[in-house]
């Protein structure tokens, strides 16, 4: 017994055994759609190369890399800014003790 698969359920999901659609005899010449041929689909399909297989991974790497220098860029800018306050903070003692040191003489 011979099982025939339907339009949902094919016999078969390869695409070079199953049967072409015949086109209809009541149709005018040239509107239906020609016969595709899967030789196409199949050399496509070959054509996944390593290389574009490791294409994700590639872009991971780069995201990272552009993460880890914006995290370093952040890094560098919080220690500048930390230093220049506690440059600021270092000039306020001094000019504290100089006016200490200048109200003892002038006593």
């Amino acid at each position: 017994m011979s099982i025939l698969g339907t339009i949902d359920r094919p016999f078969t999901n390869d695409p070079q055994k199953q049967a072409t659609m015949p086109t209809s005899l009541s149709e005018p010449h040239g509107s239906a759609t020609p016969v595709v041929t899967t030789l196409g689909a199949t050399a496509s399909r070959q054509n996944r190369t390593r290389a574009m297989q490791l294409i994700p991974e590639a872009l991971a790497r780069a995201q990272m890399r552009d993460r880890l220098r914006d995290a370093d860029s952040e890094r560098r800018a919080v220690r500048v800014v930390t230093a220049r306050r506690m440059q600021r903070r270092a000039e306020r003692v001094s000019m504290r003790a100089r006016r200490a040191l200048a109200m003892a003489v002038m006593n």
